[in-house]
């Protein structure tokens, strides 16, 4: 621990860190980019298989470096004075993307077994979004969440670590959010402080049990949210995702009257996507853990008149409907769009266990994490379905993260 060495950087991992070899065994990099050299700070030994460790110098320099779009988070401070949440803020915009893209591939061949140029007639690639390029990929997050410590500093945590940061710019945040955050101010502490700037309204900080209630409008459709509950942070996430659904979604195999189904469906955002699609007589329920949500879903989706929300467990939800399915509602099954929304874990085996045995005729996957959507992939294929679309969005420049939207037909 805290042992430094030079090391060669050879690959990009999931997890917005690099891969090295040092005496043999595998070193995961935070900092760095493939074709560098750096000198490293071992920050984690307890493993046998791999470290972890932080740039502390780059010794070579990629092309594709680039003086770190947050001041605060550059490679020429201190490992533990660096705040997390712009890990690829180092790194070209466009080669951020070509990263992305090797991972959402060795994710496939690594966790799923599979090869996505084997699956699909057309390459897979990560591509932007909306105004990212004009901006570089700044000025995106319509919510932030700060921290204050014990000693009243503010600001957000250091990665992979509680330790607060203090920063005098958060430049990944829309403009009206970093004028109302107490940057470099000193208040009452240890508390979070929860800043959004949601569509119709200007940036406020908010307590964790706000009420306030908001209208996003994505096209000429108005969702109404809880400001703190889910809702796309990338300003223009929603619009994105909306396009991708619509355009993921075989028509001819969409029937309105089937048992449609929406799971983890938050408020009705991809629900009336789908019901885009399929036309106001479309038939979709969605399912949704949090009651709140499902309250603004079935509100959201009163135009469609087959619209229904429930509030449940995906995975119980799932196996009541096939427990005690009818005959006829059964074919209802068979016949019907879902479309698939899970958290970063993914949907896992037990919901696709269930999911499959009532047989949709195709299901559309919304994933915010590579590893989670080659899994979901492989237990797909198990159960005679097939990938027919994949498209891969960088919703979250300056990060590791981005988003797909799958496509499974039943084989």
């Amino acid at each position: 621990m805290g042992d430094e060495f030079e090391c060669d950087i050879t690959n990009v991992a999931h997890g917005g860190v690099f891969v090295a070899r040092h005496e043999g065994r595998v070193v995961f990099v935070s900092d760095a980019l493939p074709g560098e050299r750096v000198r490293v700070r071992v920050t984690e030994a307890s493993k046998s298989r791999f470290w972890r460790a932080d740039t502390i110098a780059v010794v070579t320099p990629s092309a594709h470096r680039r003086e770190h779009v947050w001041p605060e988070a550059s490679v020429v401070r201190a490992p533990e004075e660096r705040p997390g949440g712009a890990e690829f803020g180092h790194i070209d915009l466009t080669h951020q993307r070509d990263l992305k893209t090797t991972v959402l591939h060795e994710s496939f061949e690594r966790v799923g077994k599979l090869a996505l140029p084997n699956l699909l007639p057309e390459p897979v690639r990560v591509r932007g979004v909306g105004h990212d390029d004009q901006r570089n990929g700044l000025g995106w997050r319509t919510r932030v969440r700060l921290h204050v410590d014990a000693s009243g500093r503010v600001g957000p945590f250091a990665a992979r670590s509680h330790s607060v940061i203090s920063v005098q710019s958060m430049p990944l945040a829309a403009a009206d959010i970093e004028r109302v955050a107490p940057l470099g101010a000193r208040l009452s502490g240890p508390s979070t402080l929860e800043i959004v700037a949601p569509g119709g309204i200007e940036a406020r900080q908010l307590d964790a049990d706000s009420p306030l209630v908001v209208t996003e409008t994505v096209g000429d459709r108005a969702f109404r949210v809880r400001a703190l509950g889910f809702w796309q942070v990338h300003v223009e996430a929603p619009a994105t995702l909306t396009a991708a659904v619509r355009s993921a979604t075989d028509d001819a195999l969409l029937d309105p009257q089937a048992a449609n189904l929406d799971l983890y469906g938050g408020v009705g955002l991809l629900a009336a996507a789908l019901g885009d699609v399929g036309g106001t007589t479309t038939r979709i329920t969605t399912v949704e853990s949090d009651a709140d949500a499902t309250d603004f879903a079935a509100e959201n989706l009163a135009e469609w008149v087959g619209a229904r929300a429930v509030t449940a467990r995906v995975d119980r939800y799932l196996a009541d409907q096939r427990a005690n399915a009818s005959a006829s509602e059964r074919s209802r099954f068979r016949r019907a769009t879902v479309i698939l929304d899970p958290p970063r874990a993914g949907a896992g085996k037990a919901v696709i266990d269930e999911l499959a045995g009532l047989e949709p005729a195709q299901v559309v996957y919304v994933a915010c994490d590579p590893v989670a959507l080659a899994r979901d992939t492989a237990l797909l294929l198990q159960h005679g379905y097939r990938l027919a679309h994949l498209e891969a969005f960088d919703l979250f420049p300056h990060t590791h993260h981005f988003e797909c939207v799958a496509r499974f037909a039943r084989d």
